[in-house]
């Protein structure tokens, strides 16, 4: 049996020696050591030998074995790098070969408009301040001075979640927020970018948009204030040569109210398709925060007083880069929003 042994020792490092693949090893090693190969056959059939005989054969069985694990194992590392260098020089980059374009887009317009308008206001000395998307009832409508069954929230269709709890209509709710959080009652300077809510959709309205909002409170603020401070914003973002008309209006949160239509930028204000032919575009909403807005959230409207004044983010960036349809601002089309870099560029020259 001790020459059968060695026999097999002999072959098996010559099948060793002549493979070429890892696949091919693995079969010469179920052919000698797995559960039915020559080497285990061996053992099994120790039982056929005299009883002096089996530790002699079944040490050298063993000793067998864990040479030619240690050669296989050998050998196994020996074939795994010569893999890895079959891989690394079919996979060689030639560095000197022109680099193939790479698509990239830009800053999205909203952002750019977003980021605009708060250097501006910081410039001015207002804060940045954010709130809850997931709003409650009451800093959405009722500290806005619109109670449960109020005709106004008509104008206005809500994502309700439950009964209490809805998804925003406007960011008006963070300036409620901020008026209750500043329990000292102090001076108020503020703006309010961020993500609103409602139930439409079609070329020029989305069922989530984005406005801006300010808010500022102080003793003797005035109308004169409000209209000074949108002249300066709205010739920033529109150009310096525009011109603004205050039109009486209504919302339950100021008073008086007035939507503030821009001079078209288009035209000049001479009548395009733009402005339907009249010279004039409506851009904003605004006033003097109400009486009971301010009594509701701890201060005191008897000393006093301020304004408050809200834009759509979309239609801003939609007047400003001439876009025509708000639907194109989600559609993530690196066609679309590649040329913006392009177009702030040109507006800066000009400039």
């Amino acid at each position: 049996m001790k020459e059968q042994i060695e026999k097999i020792k002999g072959l098996a490092k010559e099948e060793i020696a002549k493979v070429e693949d890892l696949q091919s090893l693995d079969a010469v090693r179920v052919k000698y050591l797995g559960k039915k190969g020559e080497l285990t056959a061996m053992l099994r059939g120790m039982g056929a030998l005299a009883p002096e005989e089996r530790p002699v054969v079944g040490e050298l069985v063993n000793k067998v074995r864990d040479e030619l694990e240690a050669l296989m194992n050998t050998k196994t590392e020996e074939l795994e790098e010569e893999k890895l260098q079959q891989k690394l020089e079919q996979e060689t980059i030639d560095i000197t070969l022109p680099s193939s374009k790479m698509r990239r887009g830009s800053k999205h317009p909203v952002n750019r408009i977003i980021e605009e308008l708060e250097d501006l206001f910081v410039s001015m000395g207002y804060d940045v301040v954010d709130g809850p998307e997931l709003e409650t009832d009451e800093y959405c409508f009722e500290r806005l001075n619109l109670p449960k069954g109020h005709p106004a929230r008509d104008m206005q269709d809500t994502f309700y979640i439950t009964t209490e709890y809805l998804l925003r209509t406007q960011t008006s709710s963070v300036q409620a927020r901020t008026m209750m959080a500043n329990k000292e009652k102090t001076p108020i300077r503020v703006i309010c970018p961020g993500k609103t809510y409602r139930r439409d959709d079609d070329a020029t309205h989305s069922h989530q948009f984005g406005q801006i909002e300010g808010l500022v409170i102080d003793e003797g603020i005035s109308l004169a204030h409000l209209k000074g401070t949108l002249e300066v914003f709205v010739r920033h973002m529109l150009g310096k040569d525009s011109k603004l008309r205050f039109r009486p209006s209504y919302f339950p949160f100021t008073e008086p109210s007035y939507e503030v239509d821009v001079s078209c930028f288009k035209c000049g204000g001479k009548g395009c398709n733009l402005c339907k032919q009249t010279g004039w575009i409506e851009i904003l909403g605004s006033g003097m925060v109400h009486p009971n807005v301010l009594k509701m959230n701890g201060y005191d409207p008897e000393k006093y007083s301020g304004f408050a004044f809200g834009t759509g983010l979309d239609r801003l960036a939609m007047f400003k880069y001439g876009i025509t349809d708000i639907r194109l601002l989600y559609a993530n089309d690196v066609r679309f929003l590649s040329q913006f870099d392009r177009k702030d560029n040109e507006q800066e020259r000009r400039i």
